[in-house]
């Protein structure tokens, strides 16, 4: 190609193909930063790495992060509880109790092999079973971005299921079945450590680089007689590869102050790292004026991501309080934009 057709090919307009998924800031300036608030859901979706770290970041505390569990029957019939939560405005979409070796998204039709049969679910009010079905498949399916929990509980608990360890097996197998996070944390009662949450970081980082996100830390204590999260563990978790931390939103845990919340955020920050505050004391659960509070003072704290848990009811959080969230921290248009947008856009 000569300068001459090289210049005109610069100044072509794009087409509408190659424009469809650039939301409006990135199609006037090629340089800007790609906001998540802004993306359609198909870009949504395929969004990696360091791609999906400054899109969180470009957004200034407006990205919610709903978590599910996926093993467990959903809260209504024929849907499941990832769609449920991505049409009441969720951006990203966590998978509790999901296990690498055993797929399920109960809700979601099964998978046999590459077939998609519904029969399990063809009675009004059954539960389709899920089985075979991954991460990605939320992905496509919601058109949102998939996180999924894996956690570094000691190896002397031999019941723990092998597929849900923070190992740096399970987070490959996590990246080959489509999911953009790893969330590095404990459950309730499972004992897990400042400092096996550290080891488990250090070694995916190195396993995975920048093809699965990794935010890690805990939104509770996890029965494991530490203090929830400290400025000291912000630093260790940075040094150990983290993209972001998970800290307890505040008001949520016993003396998460306004204060207590602040200064984790702020050492998050000061280390380049994403500050994803989480509600994950059943305070999902409670009346909306309790958690549009604790979205307020989340953003106030400077929160990057706003994390609610799934035990409203045992498995999701109410909709109307995701819904309700979404409308705190940044109002109806992104939150309607998020709810209506389709997975085809």
């Amino acid at each position: 190609m000569t300068a001459g057709r090289r210049a005109a090919a610069r100044s072509r307009p794009e087409s509408a193909a190659q424009n469809r998924d650039r939301p409006y800031s990135y199609r006037l300036k090629e340089t800007a930063v790609t906001r998540l608030l802004d993306l359609a859901p198909r870009a949504l979706e395929r969004l990696r790495g360091a791609e999906l770290v400054e899109a969180i970041r470009a957004s200034e505390g407006r990205t919610i992060a709903a978590e599910t569990i996926v093993a467990t029957g959903p809260l209504l019939d024929r849907v499941s509880n990832p769609e449920l939560v991505a049409a009441f405005g969720a951006d990203i979409i966590v998978l509790n109790l999901y296990d690498v070796d055993r797929p399920q998204i109960a809700g979601m039709p099964r998978r046999t092999g590459d077939a998609a049969p519904d029969d399990d679910a063809a009675a009004f009010g059954a539960v389709a079973t899920g089985a075979g079905r991954t991460a990605g498949d939320v992905a496509r399916w919601t058109g949102r971005v998939t996180a999924v929990n894996l956690e570094p509980v000691d190896e002397a608990l031999a019941s723990f299921p092998a597929g849900r360890r923070a190992t740096a097996r399970n987070a490959e197998l996590l990246v080959e079945q489509g999911a953009a996070i790893a969330v590095i944390t404990g459950n309730p009662g499972t004992g897990v450590t400042i400092e096996a949450i550290e080891r488990a970081t250090r070694t995916i980082r190195e396993a995975t680089q920048d093809r699965l996100v990794l935010f890690c830390g805990r939104i509770h204590a996890a029965a494991s007689g530490q203090e929830v999260m400290t400025a000291r563990d912000v630093d260790r978790l940075a040094r150990a590869g983290a993209h972001g931390v998970v800290l307890p939103a505040p008001g949520t845990t016993p003396g998460s102050s306004m204060e207590a919340a602040v200064a984790r955020v702020e050492a998050a920050h000061e280390r380049g790292l994403l500050a994803w505050n989480g509600i994950g004391t059943s305070q999902e659960g409670a009346g909306t004026g309790v958690v549009e509070r604790i979205g307020i003072d989340s953003k106030a704290s400077g929160a990057d991501v706003h994390h609610i848990g799934d035990s409203g009811f045992f498995g999701v959080a109410p909709p109307e309080n995701i819904y309700a969230y979404s409308l705190a921290i940044r109002g109806r248009r992104h939150t309607w934009h998020r709810m209506a947008g389709s997975p085809q856009r």
